[in-house]
């Protein structure tokens, strides 16, 4: 194992050397043993509870926990994961997530466990996946400042972002309901428009529909109302990461958003990724967040912390597809439209909780964050198609011939992230898919 004790949190479930049992978790590009990220599915047969996912199996907590191969506080913590919602489990903090992780790490390694872990492993392909949590509130920021210097530029060339935007990290509450798991289809909207030659708006299905690629942050522990969490107190608090595609109507936005922000443009869909991979398996891959250009503001004191400085940002690669309806009938490969890196971020995971409390909000067990749009410098690692499109001048051209400005019905989005460092297995979040549907009609 890489002889590292410098950096805080990596321990024998990182070492490079460990290999599994299960098979196809060996060398697989998102969940080998290093990796154990939590989700929740349903088996063939059975209720959702949750699992941590080897290769293409899952570890089914619900039976793990009953099996008796536990004690202590991993059996706290299965238990607490065998229902349909991983809220318990978050609620308890990283002890009992790290004990769990320690404890599975070894039984998916020793084969000498085989025989009695292999039958509470349940196939991947035939499991349906769900929520991971119960998510009571949903906050999107808006911290990938490429994004937002590109999207000032379209409507305010010369001072593309607003005087806030270095002081402050901006994020608006968003709707908790509309966010769906990884594979399921995204509705188009409905809402009204105008164009900038009509005199009154019209209303109906946005034809300017795009994806927007951010990282989801799960909270653990949360805090009580009225109560702060120190900048330096943030990790704690942090249970893992997903990916998050927050799907944006720009044609609608452009119309409602003044004078409160998004509305109807947004709520009506966020897809994430099912599997949390958790804080304890993200260690060996966190970073020192950028330094911010020469004349750029220093945080305000509550936002600044050496050691979030040292190690706040993830060495994270994204990545965003497309495949069209045309495509698939095809039988062609996804087209990939941007690979970027998710350290593109002007404040780091714990600014955006510790300002979140900052005014004493309360955060709970299974909330859910959005980053905001995570774009690269160039146009090669952009995360939207208003970006890539030059807000819908441009047209992108795909394999098969087609072109998009926008998206259209019957287009499939898929976004991938991957985790890589020097001495390290790398890891991956899964898959995060949505497929546009029509507009209902209205009545």
């Amino acid at each position: 194992m890489r002889n590292d004790t410098n950096i805080a949190g990596i321990d024998d479930t990182h070492d490079p050397a460990r290999t599994s049992w299960v098979a196809s978790a060996r060398g697989h590009r998102d969940f080998p043993v290093q990796n154990l990220p939590l989700g929740i599915f349903s088996p063939p047969a059975g209720p959702p509870r949750g699992g941590i996912a080897i290769g293409e199996s899952i570890l089914d907590l619900s039976a793990l926990a009953a099996s008796g191969l536990l004690a202590g506080e991993a059996l706290e913590a299965a238990i607490a994961a065998a229902g349909p919602t991983l809220n318990p489990l978050l609620a308890l903090g990283a002890p009992a997530r790290r004990a769990l992780r320690a404890r599975v790490s070894a039984l998916l390694s020793d084969q000498a466990h085989e025989p009695a872990v292999q039958p509470l492993l349940c196939e991947a392909a035939a499991c349906a996946m769900h929520l991971p949590a119960t998510i009571g509130d949903y906050t999107d920021f808006y911290v990938g400042i490429h994004h937002a210097t590109n999207i000032g530029r379209l409507f305010r060339p010369d001072n593309p972002l607003l005087p806030n935007y270095k002081h402050v990290p901006i994020g608006y509450h968003g709707r908790a309901s509309s966010i769906g798991v990884s594979g399921a289809m995204v509705r188009r909207p409905n809402g009204q428009r105008k164009s900038p030659d009509a005199d009154v708006p019209s209303f109906g299905p946005s034809a300017r529909l795009d994806y927007e690629l951010e990282m989801g942050v799960w909270i653990g522990p949360g805090n009580a109302p009225g109560e702060i969490i120190a900048i330096a107190d943030a990790r704690p608090h942090i249970a893992g990461l997903s990916l998050l595609n927050d799907w944006s109507a720009r044609d609608l936005q452009a119309w409602e958003y003044q004078p409160l922000g998004p509305f109807l443009a947004k709520s009506f869909g966020t897809t994430i990724s099912p599997w949390i991979v958790t804080e304890e398996a993200l260690a060996p891959f966190r970073i020192a967040q950028p330094p911010r250009p020469a004349g750029d503001p220093q945080p305000l004191p509550y936002l600044l912390d050496a050691e979030d400085q040292a190690r706040g940002a993830y060495a994270i690669t994204l990545e965003t597809w497309i495949v069209t309806q045309r495509m698939r009938d095809a039988g062609l490969a996804p087209h990939r439209l941007s690979c970027g890196p998710a350290s593109s971020m002007y404040w780091t995971v714990a600014q955006m909780v510790t300002h979140h409390a900052s005014n004493g909000c309360n955060l709970n067990p299974g909330d859910l964050l959005g980053t905001g749009t995570i774009s690269a410098p160039t146009e090669d690692g952009y995360g939207s198609l208003m970006e890539l499109s030059c807000g819908g001048q441009q047209a992108i051209a795909l394999p098969d011939g087609e072109t998009r400005r926008f998206l259209e019905d019957g287009d499939a989005v898929i976004m991938t992230g991957r985790m890589e460092a020097d001495g390290f297995v790398p890891i991956g979040f899964g898959p995060c898919m949505g497929i546009i549907a029509p507009a209902p009609i209205p009545a």
